[in-house]
């Protein structure tokens, strides 16, 4: 099991391979990376926890970003799979840079807000089984499941 966000892919140009594929999949779309997106995916890259819609806003409040091209580039950059929303405690979509990360899950404390990575292997396999006799192909899957850490239920 890993706390938030403690993969960290440390190789020598992840930043700008990440810029790479991104500025790739805009022109694939007719679209061009501009200063702004590039403001929000490198905020991202460095972010040390899932962060919210909000939390980018206000960290790049003093370079121009509205609320709308925070929104549209999140958007764009979950379809590029390139960073995927994680359900915060509360419901508020969180987001993470999923680039060359492993498949991981996420408990959630609805109490602190803490998210922490899993990876259930074993429940992988048994998922995999399934879809297989089911003859079914999955796209993609995520699970998060909610409820009180350790310290928070530790807490009178």
């Amino acid at each position: 099991m890993t706390s938030e966000l403690r993969f960290r892919p440390g190789r020598t140009g992840y930043d700008d391979r990440a810029r790479g594929v991104f500025a790739d999949r805009l022109a694939s779309r007719g679209l061009r990376l501009t200063a702004q997106r590039a403001q929000v995916l490198d905020f991202l890259l460095s972010a040390q926890s899932h962060v919210s819609l909000d939390e980018i806003l206000k960290a790049l409040r003093g370079s121009g970003l509205g609320r709308a091209t925070v929104f549209r580039t999140l958007r764009v950059l979950q379809d590029s799979g390139l960073v995927s929303r994680v359900t915060g405690p509360q419901g508020t979509p969180r987001f993470e840079v999923e680039l060359d990360r492993p498949h991981h899950d996420h408990l959630i404390c609805t109490s602190c807000g803490n998210i922490v990575e899993v990876r259930w292997p074993e429940l992988e396999k048994i998922q995999h089984r399934v879809c297989q006799a089911a003859g079914f192909s999955p796209q993609w899957h995520r699970h998060e499941i909610f409820g009180r850490c350790k310290d928070c239920r530790e807490k009178p």
